[in-house]
């Protein structure tokens, strides 16, 4: 069974759902208003969505939308969602790049039991960081994400940022045929390869749409990848364009250049000067149109390009005096003719041993320990010839080098590894648990190309 967009907006009375108690403040897909804390009531359920011009498809949407409602809070302020799961399968909610408590983490077997169908549970956290992140799920996860499971959350600086405006464009691309019917999200073939591509690229669940900004303006464009495979090579051409973040983490401005690589999971954030009325901007993938951006006549008077953002409160790693680790991305591919009846395809391991998704105990044999303030350095290694957006849950960690670029050094939670590339990153193992390490490529993930990191 499918919702409209009217139904599931439609209240809560129909769910059965217990509320707050009497002391607390119900809201639904809304902020309120005059309190220090934000409330969320977050629905999973199918939608029936027009992604192909003339055809419906029946996605899986979080509020309402595909991708899903934009979640948003003030840094250090806590986040309180109550996740609703009204579809047939079980799922979860991962925050990407929220550093939180591990109960809060969102990965099955390893921070908490799956959300059956019909249940809820209450995520609760503060969130230290402003910058743009985003959520999904971490169960099923190249059909659930597949079919629209993902959706922004939006942190904002405790002070203002100095953007007078601000649009955030979710980039995806849908596996679907020419009949918007969904195609596989996981092919073995491309799975031990780059990864299964997408068909239909869109921003904001709309193909190559046109976005309309104020003329003149300095407008803070947050780009995020919600996509299961692609990397976006985006550029701006004819635009004056400055990043001011990367992955939610402030970097001095800096003018955006010829494009930048930006993989699953990963997010910038533009300060984009927009032209005068009229005059359109591509936004593209490489040579190809995401969206078209238009100056539209405004009031206002042309804004200046704000100071950098402040820095999140990222523990500064001992590099001297860190532990190094190495860490061997590696391609495997063992037949799926090959295993045992049941058994799931293997294609990709770190360091000799390739992830089971279907072990509910896999997390008991973590790759590594870290001890509880200690520094590390983290020396990845790509031994294959395809890209590996590689993410960590729970930390965030400072990129210091790489034998094929130069770096400026900046704290995030995903880094792209390219083929062939050894980079090395450092962090502080602030936070105690036991913590996902994995490609975010998601057929990549789901065989093979994951490993815990317990810190303790």
């Amino acid at each position: 069974m499918s919702f409209t967009r009217r139904q599931i907006l439609g209240g809560l009375a129909a769910l059965g759902v217990a509320g707050l108690g009497a002391s607390g403040v119900r809201y639904w897909l809304g902020r309120p208003e005059n309190v220090a804390t934000h409330d969320y009531e977050l629905i999973a359920a199918p939608l029936d969505v027009e992604l192909v011009p003339g055809h419906m498809t029946t996605a899986w949407a979080y509020g309402g939308q595909a991708p899903g409602l934009e979640l948003r809070c003030r840094q250090g302020e806590r986040l309180r969602v109550r996740f609703i799961n009204k579809l047939d399968v079980s799922t979860t909610i991962h925050w990407h790049g929220i550093r939180l408590p591990l109960a809060m983490d969102g990965v099955p077997y390893v921070s908490q039991l799956p959300v059956l169908p019909g249940e809820y549970f209450d995520y609760d956290f503060i969130t230290p960081d402003a910058g743009s992140y985003w959520y999904h799920p971490h169960l099923g996860s190249s059909e659930q994400l597949g079919r629209g499971l993902v959706g922004p959350l939006i942190v904002d600086e405790r002070e203002p940022s100095g953007f007078a405006h601000e649009r955030t464009l979710c980039l995806k691309s849908w596996h679907l045929d020419e009949q918007g019917a969904f195609t596989a999200f996981s092919v073995p073939r491309d799975a031990a390869r780059g990864g299964t591509p997408g068909r239909l690229s869109t921003i904001n669940g709309v193909h190559a749409p046109t976005l309309d900004l104020p003329a003149g303006e300095v407008v803070r464009l947050r780009l995020l990848n919600l996509d299961n495979t692609l990397t976006y090579r985006l550029n701006l051409p004819g635009a004056d364009a400055r990043i001011y973040a990367l992955d939610g983490n402030p970097v001095a401005p800096r003018p955006l250049g010829k494009e930048y690589w930006l993989g699953p999971g990963m997010r910038i954030d533009l300060a984009l000067r927009v032209p005068a009325a009229g005059i359109e901007l591509p936004l593209r993938n490489g040579p190809l149109r995401l969206a078209t951006l238009r100056g539209q006549a405004s009031d206002a008077t042309p804004g200046e390009w704000p100071a950098a953002l402040p820095a999140n409160p990222v523990s500064e790693p001992d590099v001297e005096g860190a532990q190094t680790l190495r860490f061997n991305f590696e391609w495997t591919a063992t037949l799926a003719e090959n295993l045992p009846a049941g058994a799931k395809a293997s294609y990709w391991q770190i360091n000799g041993k390739a992830w089971d998704i279907a072990d509910k105990n896999c997390a008991d044999k973590p790759i590594a320990s870290l001890e509880l303030g200690k520094s590390y350095i983290f020396e990845l290694r790509n031994m294959a010839q395809y890209q590996h957006p590689i993410h960590l849950h729970g930390l965030s960690f400072k990129v210091l080098s790489s034998n094929r670029h130069s770096v400026i050094p900046y704290f995030t939670d995903t880094y792209l590894l390219g083929k062939n590339e050894v980079a090395r990153i450092a962090l502080v193992a602030d936070n105690p648990g036991v913590w996902m390490f994995h490609c975010h490529v998601i057929d990549h993930m789901e065989t093979g190309l994951m490993a815990a990191i317990e810190v303790v």
